[in-house]
């Protein structure tokens, strides 16, 4: 879109100093303030210098726009590496949990009653429930960070 609008200023302005070539090189006395020249062509002067703010303009518009894609780059670069860290402290989290459980498994299997049998149920449903519901959170985590990194 900015190319578009900086190539339309140009021709306007190559078109503008073609039609008054005339009138932008006539010859006028320029000072400066300590010196003084005179048949110099103001209006040619201020066309070109107009052209170089249009570029000046356009150039740094587009290292702005470089400046804020890369910050985003690198925002989601972040957010991937602590998603990548969360996943593992996380596996590792249920792998201490695991071994628990299975610890825990072993003790009430060794004094196998009906009330112990009750409460094995009731744990597994539990570790049935927390980890179908940790797997559809890392799931939508990842369908995010999937979207947002393209």
């Amino acid at each position: 879109m900015r190319t578009a609008v900086l190539v339309i200023i140009v021709v306007l302005a190559v078109v503008f100093a073609v039609l008054n070539r005339h009138a932008l090189m006539f010859g006028h006395t320029l000072s400066l303030g300590f010196v003084t020249y005179t048949g110099v062509p103001l209006g040619l002067i201020l066309l070109l210098t107009a052209l170089v703010l249009a570029l000046i303009f356009y150039f740094w518009a587009g290292v702005s726009s470089l400046r804020a894609q890369a910050d985003s780059a690198r925002l989601l670069r972040d957010m991937e590496a602590l998603r990548a860290s969360l996943d593992s402290q996380e596996s590792s989290r249920f792998a201490q949990l695991q071994a628990y459980i299975d610890e825990r498994f072993q003790a009430l299997g060794s004094g196998a009653a009906t009330a112990n049998r009750a409460e094995l149920d009731a744990l597994r449903a539990r570790i049935d429930a927390l980890q179908g519901d940790l797997n559809v959170q890392l799931a939508q985590i990842d369908d995010y960070l999937k979207r947002r990194l393209g």
